[in-house]
């Protein structure tokens, strides 16, 4: 099975605060009624869907490391991942060099169902390339998935860019996992991003 990265280096700037660390209700989906910090929610998520999850943080963490390290993933703190998405995503495919795959998840969206990561997970255990999750007009979501062969092309991206590069690369291989699940698309970038989810 391959294995979850999850990306957890962004500054919040557009928050205004720690965002991985802002409380808010699980989603309808999970554990109705819990309340967990976003990117414990959005590990747990992960771990429950693809059991090895490793979590690319930046220096400076201790609380991120705690809460995300509490839901049963390896957590690496890594320079890099103040560089942007593609560095962190870089990070975790080299410290992961063994797998059969990654499945990359963000730490601001706790909001996918497991269900989805499993089938995109299935989808890189049958034979993609990379896989992505869509829904019913196409429109393509996270997490991404991408074969050990990608392993050379993920870990020398740098910078913000994250994986669309390599996506656009192999384009024609993409396969695409049809799901209804809103939660692939629900990101948690300001706070208004927040309206409907509970939370202190």
């Amino acid at each position: 099975m391959p294995r979850g990265l999850l990306l957890c280096g962004g500054a919040s700037t557009r928050f205004g605060s720690n965002k991985l660390l802002e409380v808010i209700a699980a989603p309808s989906n999970e554990r109705p009624g819990d309340e967990l910090p976003m990117a414990a929610l959005a590990a747990r998520a992960l771990v429950s869907a693809v059991h090895r999850v490793t979590a690319v943080i930046r220096p400076g963490q201790p609380e991120v490391r705690a809460l995300l390290a509490a839901q049963g993933g390896e957590v690496v703190e890594r320079p890099r991942a103040l560089e942007g998405l593609g560095a962190s995503l870089a990070a975790g495919v080299a410290a992961s060099p063994g797998d059969d795959g990654w499945i990359v998840a963000l730490g601001d969206m706790p909001f996918i169902d497991p269900l989805t990561i499993r089938a995109v997970a299935a989808a890189i255990e049958n034979g993609a390339l990379v896989a992505a999750p869509v829904d019913a007009s196409g429109r393509r979501g996270h997490p991404v998935g991408f074969a050990r062969t990608l392993k050379e092309e993920l870990a020398s991206l740098s910078g913000d860019e994250g994986a669309r590069v390599v996506i656009e690369r192999h384009r024609a291989a993409l396969r695409e996992v049809r799901v209804a699940d809103p939660g692939i698309f629900r990101d948690i970038d300001r706070r208004e991003d927040l309206a409907g989810a509970r939370g202190g």
